[in-house]
Order: C-alpha cells, then sequence, then structure tokens
C-alpha cells in the first residue's frame, strides 16, 4: 500500500514536468482562466447579473447553454462504458479510463456553471441537503438534477481513482469492486441527462420545451458530441505519449457515433413535423427560431442553420465506412458534429423558449461581452483539469513507476463478469 501511494504522489509530481509545448499550453490556458477571475469579481461579482446580457424576459443564457451542452458531454462517457464492461470489447476497454476522466471534467465545469449563473455563489449553499440547505427533495425537479450530477461526480470518481490505484500496485483492478460501480454508472448516466431534459419539458408555460421528445433527442445529441470530442482527444493522446490507441477503437466509436446522429436527425424532424403540421400557437417559438416573426427577424436563425447542416454534413461523413475510416474527414466530421450540438443545445435551445415571453414580447438575448470571457475561462479551467488527470495517469497507465511496461487495467483478463 505504501509503494503505491508514493506511487500515485510521484505520478501527480508529474503535472509540473513537460516540453515546451506542454508549458504552452498551461501558460495559454491560465490566460483565460486568469481573464476570466477578473471579469467575474470585478464585473458580475461586485455589479449583480445585470452585467451579463439576460434580464427578466430572457433570464436563462449561455451559462446554462453551455451547462446544458456540457451534462451531455459527461453523459456520452457511457457510450465507451458499455461496449468495455458490457460486450467486452477490448480495443475500447484499453482507453474507457479516458472516458470517465472527461465525464469527470464535464461534470466539474456544469457545477462551475451552475455556480455562475446563480449570480451570488453562496446561494449554492440553499439546493444542498440539510442542515447546510433545504433543497426540497423529491419536490423539486432542480432537486433531482443536484442529485443525479454530483452522484455521477461520485460515481466516476471512485472508478477513476480505484484504476489509478490499482495502477500504481502495478495490478489491474478487482471485478468485486469496480461491478457495482458499472451497473450503477450505466443507467446513471443515461439519468443525468433525461434529469436535465425534465427540467425544461416540466416546464409546461414554455411550450418550446414542453414536449415528451426532449430527453431523447438529449440523449441523442449527447451520444454525438461527447463521443466526437474523445475521438479527437484520443488522437492526441496516441500522438504525445506512447500510450496505444489502436485505429479499431476510433473506428468502431465512429460507427456507434453515426447511430447517434441518425437518432438526433429523426427526433428533430419529427418535432419539427408535430409543430408546424398541427401548426396551433405554440408554434410560435420555433417559428421565431428559425424564420423570425412577420417583420421581426430572428437573431438567432443564422446559428440553427448552421447548426442543422453542420449535423447533417457530420452525419454524411460519419454514415459511409470510407469516409469516417479515413482521418482527415474523421476530424471534419467530429469538429462539425460538436460545432452542430453545442449550437443546437446550446443557444438554439435555452433562448428560444423565453422568445416570445408570455406577454408577447421579443427580447433578443445575445451574451456579452463579460459572459462570454468568463465562459471561455470556465472551459480553459476543464481542459485544463483534464490534462492534469491526463498527465497522471499516462506514466501510471505505461508502469513508469512499478517497471510493469504498460499495465492494461481493462484487458481481457480482468473480465467484468468474472
Amino acid at each position: 500500500m505504501t509503494n503505491a501511494f508514493k506511487n500515485l504522489f510521484l505520478a501527480v509530481i508529474q503535472i509540473t514536468k513537460g516540453s515546451r509545448l506542454y508549458y504552452g499550453w498551461l501558460v495559454f490556458l491560465s490566460f483565460f482562466i486568469v481573464s476570466a477571475l477578473y471579469f467575474y469579481f470585478t464585473y458580475q461579482f461586485q455589479h449583480g447579473m445585470i452585467e451579463t446580457a439576460m434580464r427578466d424576459q430572457v433570464s436563462w443564457g449561455f451559462y446554462i447553454a453551455n451547462f446544458t451542452f456540457l451534462v451531455g458531454v459527461a453523459a456520452a462517457a457511457v457510450l465507451l462504458v458499455i461496449p468495455a464492461y458490457v460486450y467486452h470489447f477490448k480495443p475500447i476497454k484499453e482507453i474507457v479510463l479516458f472516458g470517465e476522466i472527461l465525464a469527470i471534467t464535464a461534470i466539474i465545469m456544469c457545477l462551475l456553471f451552475v455556480t455562475l449563473d446563480l449570480g451570488r455563489p453562496e446561494r449554492a449553499l440553499h439546493i444542498l441537503p440539510p442542515p447546510i440547505g433545504r433543497m426540497n427533495f423529491p419536490i423539486s425537479m432542480l432537486s433531482w438534477d443536484v442529485v443525479v450530477l454530483n452522484g455521477y461526480l461520485i460515481l466516476n470518481s471512485l472508478a477513476v481513482g480505484y484504476v489509478l490505484y490499482s495502477l500504481a500496485k502495478g495490478e489491474e483492478y478487482k471485478t468485486s469492486v469496480m461491478w457495482p460501480i458499472v451497473v450503477v454508472s450505466i443507467p446513471w448516466a443515461f439519468s443525468i441527462h433525461t434529469v436535465t431534459a425534465f427540467l425544461y419539458a416540466g416546464l409546461s408555460a414554455r411550450s418550446f420545451w414542453n414536449t415528451a421528445v426532449l430527453p431523447p433527442r438529449f440523449i441523442a445529441s449527447a451520444l454525438c458530441s461527447g463521443p466526437a470530442l474523445m475521438l479527437i482527444i484520443f488522437q492526441i493522446i496516441r500522438k504525445v505519449s506512447q500510450i496505444e490507441i489502436t485505429d479499431r477503437a476510433i473506428f468502431k466509436i465512429a460507427e456507434l457515433i453515426a447511430y447517434a446522429i441518425a437518432v438526433n436527425l429523426f427526433l428533430f424532424f419529427a418535432e419539427v413535423f408535430t409543430e408546424f403540421y398541427a401548426s396551433t400557437h405554440h408554434v410560435v417559438h420555433i417559428k421565431y427560431l428559425y424564420f423570425g416573426l412577420g417583420e421581426v427577424s430572428s437573431h438567432l436563425s443564422i446559428i440553427v442553420w448552421i447548426a442543422l447542416l453542420c449535423n447533417i454534413l457530420a452525419f454524411a461523413l460519419f454514415l459511409t465506412r470510407r469516409t469516417r475510416e479515413d482521418f482527415v474527414y474523421l476530424n471534419i466530421a467530429c469538429v462539425l458534429v460538436f460545432m452542430g450540438v453545442y449550437l443546437e443545445k446550446g443557444m438554439g435551445l435555452v433562448v428560444p423558449g423565453f422568445i416570445p415571453g408570455t406577454l408577447g414580447e421579443i427580447y433578443k438575448y445575445m451574451p456579452s461581452k463579460y459572459e462570454m470571457a468568463i465562459t471561455v475561462g470556465v472551459w480553459a479551467v476543464g481542459a485544463m483539469v483534464f490534462t492534469f488527470f491526463v498527465k497522471i495517469t499516462i506514466p501510471l497507465y505505461l508502469g513508469k513507476f512499478t517497471g510493469k511496461k504498460e499495465i492494461k487495467p481493462y484487458s481481457a483478463s480482468a473480465s467484468i463478469t468474472g
């Protein structure tokens, strides 16, 4: 045990060591983090939410848009967990640890965005369990979101922590320890995005969100954007380290993304048909979003049309084996689907629910420079956290401190089912 903790400490020390490129990356991220802290404490924290572009008419904006998107990125780890643990697909088993690290990073970013949107960070205490706060569980849907997000963070932290500890000992994980975590984490991954969708769909006064198709759309889009980001990260990891990430694993994930995009587009067009064919007064939100209302043009139409085009082009590239197994086309498709889902589930989902308002008022919300700078800073925090996690994991994975080269914690001999 002593050697294991010593090896873990040596691995943590690795975050202080690296090439010029590594230090340059940290300086680059630090610039945006420091800038975000400056804008936050100088403006938003001092003067309140008036420094954002949000008003009574549009009370959820850029922060909640990023929160919603990142919940999907966190949930997308299940796309690696199921093939790795349930079907024992060996190429993915050996890299699923990085997917779980990405899930931890995404949840941390989600919690930061929620705290920012509260205006005063200490107000986050009110949604914690008693005796600290009063979360009104199970009446409040927000309390359910607090439970599932923090529960998912704990589950992934336990899994990653135990695997890193096993690597530090130079051993594979024990089935008896990992199996309960896996059994709970798979449905929990779906729950975090389902409950987030219920936060929107449960608001009957906001007809744009009040649809039963929203939760499956959330899950389908999550299984597009999150794995697309993972594919780019996996290529970077195998480029800058000696960890073997096979093309077979990457191409299998790309194939699964193709199915998810197909489902996402199908659900989108089903929703469009329902709204426009029925043409009730509820269609006003989606009409404004894509076409404007009468002489009032939509300030979001360019965003959602770009999102739709990105998703369709990405689907075309992921659909055929020839293009999705060509790394040039594959990376283009990953960027397209990531951008498409980010725009669709961000500004294209949150803001239109408030436009027009319940009294018919149209407030054209766009994030202020402070919101944008602070948001970039949160993304930089996420990138730095993930970088540090990977920096710690790689030497342990390669057996640098144990003398056992490339101990694969998810090798075939460590089958979950025993």
